[in-house]
């Protein structure tokens, strides 16, 4: 399977990294980091339509991503249209990299999250140290164990962390973490499926008080009325924004559809 590939090539890119510069040095380079982060959550917590624009370069599912607009342009729209941002570092499968994040970050003051393939402590040791105010834990390549462990980490250094599932099993291991952000990935992450019910079928058992954001999926204005229907206050998009020439102008568009609840 893709995620199977995608973890793998994750293992290995960590060996690699930790023999430049070890644990402990990331550790220590985190935990003296000065930077108090901009709260994802409370972006997210608006009595309005959230959005999260993303940037990425690639995924194995859509291939190479036909971008219209240079990163400056880009995020000079995102600025004055979105409400976070969301960047891809996974390397090999989405050409992504925190040499990304760190540009973006020089960029914005919005909110941040760093979206990748989290499957040890040294990734979000050095999330905090490139400026990230959020960091994705996808559950199901995670066991309850670490789940929590890094839900836990990421508080410690600062930091907000979206729990992301995708079914009812991993719906309820992220209620059982009391996570504060859940995200329904529409996409199913082993064979790159996307459908919108899927949001649909398990908002109903996030608890009132969590955040729940939408990914993946979401193209369309139809698109956001059905998800506002579903109880949906904030969204994750990516191609859909990436794509556009003038995905600023596509946000704003889609908030005040939100608000006028039309398609």
């Amino acid at each position: 399977m893709i995620l199977d590939d995608i973890v793998e090539a994750k293992k290995k890119r960590l060996i690699l990294q930790k023999n430049e510069l070890s644990e402990d040095k990331m550790m220590e380079l985190a935990t003296g980091c000065s930077r108090e982060s901009n709260s994802f959550y409370q972006a997210m917590a608006g009595e309005h339509l959230s959005i999260i624009g993303e940037f990425k370069n690639a995924s194995p599912s859509h291939g190479i991503m036909e971008q219209k607009l240079s990163l400056t342009e880009r995020i000079k729209e995102y600025n004055e249209s979105v409400d976070a941002i969301s960047c891809l570092t996974e390397e090999d499968f989405f050409h992504g990299g925190v040499n990304y994040f760190k540009e973006i970050r020089a960029m914005s003051d919005l909110p941040m999250i760093r979206k990748d393939f989290i499957i040890d402590p040294y990734q979000i040791f050095e999330a905090k140290l490139i400026g990230a105010d959020c960091i994705l834990l996808i559950a199901s390549i995670l066991k309850d164990r670490d789940l929590k462990r890094f839900y836990e980490l990421a508080s410690l250094l600062g930091m907000d962390a979206l729990v992301e599932v995708h079914d009812e099993e991993e719906m309820k291991r992220a209620i059982g973490l009391d996570a504060a952000m859940i995200g329904i990935n529409n996409r199913n992450l082993k064979d790159f499926t996307i459908d919108l019910n899927t949001t649909r079928q398990l908002a109903a058992m996030v608890p009132e008080e969590t955040i729940l954001i939408a990914e993946s999926g979401i193209e369309r204005k139809e698109d956001i009325v059905f998800l506002k229907q579903c109880g949906v206050k904030a969204i994750l998009v990516g191609t859909a924004l990436m794509e556009a020439d003038c995905p600023g102008q596509k946000a704003n568009a889609w908030k005040e559809c939100y608000e006028k609840n039309e398609d």
